[in-house]
């Protein structure tokens, strides 16, 4: 009977050694309760004695937690309706007060983290939640931060992920960015025939300064044209030939003309007395 009874007491014992040697691990703390009430220091990781029936043992994660913000609809300062998604980067830093100041620590900073973003939303216009949103980020965290060092949790980063915009919105928006195209080519065309004009102006003036310059020019601007279409070569033809050609010209023809209207002006011969007109309308001489 004796023997039955040692081996139950051996047994006994094992199972509360058991239950008294706890293992926390490196990313942990554990808080330990003793008859409900909480001790003043975690226990850190490695091997953890507990006193049986009496302390229990509740060990909170350490590590940073990666927290989605499920899309929040609201309206921006100018009056456009907007959902707005984000994602927080939290960590513990006191496992005491999270252990003890709050029943989840985890919905609360999701809860606060919502009402913060539609917040954010509503203090801000449109251009800045589509181009400013560092400062917006920097703003949300700032504001999750504050209740959370109550409670023993850090809020390292607050990411605004997505914006979404109604079709309308986005048409017009998108008919915005088309004009700006448009007023930037434009732009962009008009100082490009300034320059090109300032340029044909001070190659004009050299030009008339040197005349030579203009016929290197055309005799240069031929070949590369007829490089370009492949076709047969045309050699200018010289000015000064043309202008004595039109010099030489009109006298030519107003000898010509001078010289027929002489012939056509002047009048017959008409045979004198004794001179009868011969058959062939020469004049003859008659004896008298």
């Amino acid at each position: 009977m004796a023997g039955y009874v040692l081996v139950a007491l051996a047994v006994l014992a094992v199972v509360l050694a058991c239950a008294s040697v706890r293992v926390v691990t490196q990313f942990e703390r554990g808080v330990v309760f003793r008859f409900g009430r909480v001790l003043p220091e975690p226990r850190g990781p490695g091997l953890t004695l507990l006193v049986p029936v009496a302390d229990r043992l509740r060990t909170v994660n350490m590590q940073i937690i990666t927290m989605p913000v499920p899309a929040q609809e609201g309206i921006t300062r100018d009056n456009v309706t907007v959902r707005v998604d984000a994602v927080v980067y939290f960590r513990v830093f006191d496992a005491m007060r999270v252990a003890v100041d709050v029943q989840n620590y985890e919905a609360a900073i999701g809860q606060v983290a919502q009402a913060s973003l539609r917040s954010i939303i509503g203090k801000s216009e449109l251009d800045d939640l589509l181009s400013n949103r560092e400062r917006l980020n920097q703003g949300l965290e700032l504001m999750l931060d504050s209740p959370a060092v109550d409670w023993g949790v850090h809020i390292d980063r607050v990411e605004i992920k997505d914006v979404a915009l109604p079709e309308s919105m986005k048409r017009s928006m998108s008919r915005q960015a088309e004009a700006e195209r448009e007023r930037r080519s434009r732009v962009i065309t008009a100082e490009g025939e300034l320059q090109a004009s300032e340029k044909l102006a001070q190659a004009a003036e050299v030009m008339a300064a040197h005349p030579a310059a203009l016929q290197l020019r055309l005799l240069q601007t031929v070949v590369e044209v007829a490089a370009e279409k492949n076709s047969t070569l045309v050699l200018p033809f010289p000015v000064e030939l043309l202008r004595f050609l039109e010099r030489a010209t009109p006298s030519e023809q107003a000898g010509s003309t001078a010289g027929g209207a002489d012939a056509a002006t002047t009048p017959p011969a008409v045979p004198g007395p004794g001179v009868a007109p011969a058959p062939d309308g020469r004049a003859a001489a008659v004896g008298a």
